[in-house]
């Protein structure tokens, strides 16, 4: 069973993120530290939530993996290099969702 990590980064009038450091420098950290665990990494930034609406959430980052025990791993022992690097790209306090793939 896939399991999705997903990284939601919240918009807001005092968001700020820094879309160069995301790209060049910390997904390349994820690749690095959980790339035997990982699936896939895709990254979306916002751009709209309708017609003439901004966007609710400046970045949404969805990782997947084979199953349970990969995000455990990832998570706990190899977490913590990922978790620390978010401070320098962005003052938001990312939401985070775990879900089970339904089709693949």
């Amino acid at each position: 069973m896939t399991i999705s990590l997903q990284v939601l980064y919240p918009a807001s009038d005092e968001a700020t993120f820094d879309y160069d450091y995301y790209v060049e420098t910390h997904l390349p950290l994820i690749e690095e530290h959980w790339g035997e665990l990982i699936e896939t990494v895709e990254a979306s930034r916002g751009l709209a939530g309708g017609p003439d609406v901004p966007p609710p959430y400046l970045l949404i980052a969805t990782i997947t993996f084979p199953n349970d025990d990969a995000l455990n791993t990832a998570m706990g022992e190899k977490g913590s290099v990922i978790i620390d690097d978010v401070a320098n790209f962005t003052n938001i306090r990312p939401q985070i969702l775990v879900g089970e793939l339904l089709m693949n």
